[in-house]
């Protein structure tokens, strides 16, 4: 056993399992157990798995086999689970797409990925409809029609453990979505790690994320993986929330940090009853020690950690609970991203050169051509985020490192400058980003949203920031903002704030 609680035949396990077979153990040993909540609806494992099965066979019927694409647009739903089983069944690959984008992103994602079906909320029809000629069912009575015309019966396939079952995009914060191909295999493992955050068959787990970002997907698939209860949230209201964490008796949700931050700004949020809670996982952008720290103080709960890609189909580094101090000198370790799984190896390196940096130096944490760029010759994934290991090993994130500023031959990075200014009692949000300029090469922007009521002084938040930064990280100018532009995940578009300046 790992000392994260995960066996060895856990690992073992998760190396052979099959989707499918998920959806089938649980139908037989729990049919009556609620595999998903969806607002006021509630699906079994018994009517998982016989939706499932029609919705296999339907897709047999429109000519799909093994390796086919069938994407789905539209909100969290468990539509989207049936269909991750229907593909597992018959060897086909789900392809969920990001609503956010464009219809052109959308249509080239498609492109892309070579799907002869969409599946479409009926939010999203006039889109669906609008891209290029596939054929297309929408959720409703359509989409209800086509199982009943089919029969209930298994198909039976399984697949190979290193069978694609998930194909994702990235979200493009950096430009054009990149396809991420996720086996059998991968879902697995990532399940497979939940038992370190007290999974079990008696979890109720809630997930806002969204089902084309692993972190929505793999949170849903852990739930699966026990024979559990998850929750989907299609629109994240913070009031409504925490409603479901107490009138659910929810165990083990799921949040990014930026809606941490809305759940504790609620009035009375800490007077809740969050007795069930087992712990809350963070993870999928950088979180500030003000908004963790208001976290632990309204929840009373374990705090875990995450931090990974959906290039290594979610967690791979954890801050665990018993890492939250909010004083003392471990308090430091609020920063940390925490250390790699036992399972994991982790190194940091010089973008430029691929070897490894000191311990302390901050370096990059480490398609055909895509594929190339991501993975060095040697094997090591690539994430395109900077930042450096302590002596005892955990990792503290900088930023990403296409996002780090360089000012006048400093190295500025935005995240150690939110940090300082999300401290100041002011501010709600905040986001800093480098412009171009042409004296120091670029300069640091802050783009600032106030709490309610307030209105300080650029000059103020600056005068705030001296007395903790050292002045080439300084802001050079404070911008004011209603929101900042963000993925569904809550990681701010800095790209698209930079090109607005440069734009300007």
């Amino acid at each position: 056993m790992t000392s994260d609680g995960v066996t060895n035949a856990d690992m073992e396990a998760s190396a052979t399992a099959r989707v499918a077979d998920v959806v089938r153990r649980f139908a037989r040993e729990r049919p009556e157990h609620v595999a998903l909540r969806h607002g006021e609806r509630e699906l079994t494992y018994a009517q998982l798995d016989e939706r499932s099965n029609r919705l296999a066979q339907a897709l047999l019927a429109g000519g799909l086999s093994e390796g086919s694409r069938v994407a789905y647009l539209g909100r969290s739903a468990p539509e989207v689970i049936e269909l991750l089983f229907a593909v597992a069944k018959i060897g086909a690959v789900i392809v969920p797409l990001n609503w956010r984008l464009s219809p052109r992103e959308l249509g080239g994602v498609l492109a892309d990925a070579q799907a002869p079906l969409l599946v479409a909320d009926t939010v999203y029809r006039r889109i669906a409809e609008g891209l290029s000629p596939r054929a297309l069912r929408i959720v409703g009575d359509d989409y209800e029609h086509w199982l009943l015309g089919h029969d209930a019966i298994d198909p039976g396939g399984r697949g190979e453990p290193g069978d694609i079952v998930v194909q994702m995009y990235t979200s493009g914060t950096t430009g054009v979505p990149k396809r991420v191909l996720t086996t059998h295999r991968n879902l697995a493992a990532a399940a497979t790690t939940s038992a370190c955050w007290a999974f079990d068959s008696d979890t109720v787990s809630l997930t806002p994320l969204p089902l084309f970002h692993i972190g929505g997907i793999g949170w849903v698939y852990c739930g699966l993986w026990h024979g559990a209860t998850t929750i989907l949230v299609s629109e994240f209201e913070p009031a409504a929330v925490l409603d479901d964490l107490e009138r659910m008796r929810v165990t083990n949700p799921i949040f990014v940090p930026t809606m941490l931050q809305m759940l504790t700004a609620v009035p009375g949020a800490a007077e809740r009853d969050h007795a069930a809670l087992r712990s809350i996982t963070y993870g999928a952008s950088p979180i500030t020690t003000t908004t963790l720290r208001a976290a632990l103080r309204t929840f009373g709960c374990p705090m875990i950690g995450l931090y990974g890609l959906t290039e290594s189909t979610g967690g791979v580094v954890h801050l665990d609970g018993d890492d939250h101090h909010t004083d003392g000198p471990l308090q430091r370790l609020l920063r940390s991203a925490g250390r790699p799984y036992p399972w994991v190896e982790l190194r940091i390196a010089d973008p430029a050169t691929g070897r490894d940096v000191p311990t302390g130096s901050v370096g990059e944490v480490g398609r055909p051509t895509e594929t190339a760029a991501a993975l060095t010759p040697d094997g090591w994934l690539r994430t395109g985020d900077g930042g450096y290991l302590d002596d005892e090993g955990y990792l503290f994130l900088t930023d990403r490192v296409k996002d780090m500023i360089v000012s006048g031959g400093e190295n500025v990075y935005p995240i150690e400058v939110e940090e300082v200014l999300a401290q100041h009692p002011d501010v709600a949000d905040v986001a800093v980003i480098g412009v171009p300029d042409e004296r120091w090469g670029e300069t640091v922007v802050a783009l600032v949203v106030t709490r309610e009521g307030r209105a300080p002084a650029p000059d103020d938040l600056i005068t705030f920031a001296r007395e903790r930064l050292a002045g080439y990280k300084l802001p050079r100018s404070v911008d004011f903002v209603d929101d900042l532009p963000r993925t569904p995940t809550g990681k701010v578009l800095k790209r698209e704030l930079r090109e607005r300046y440069v734009a300007a």
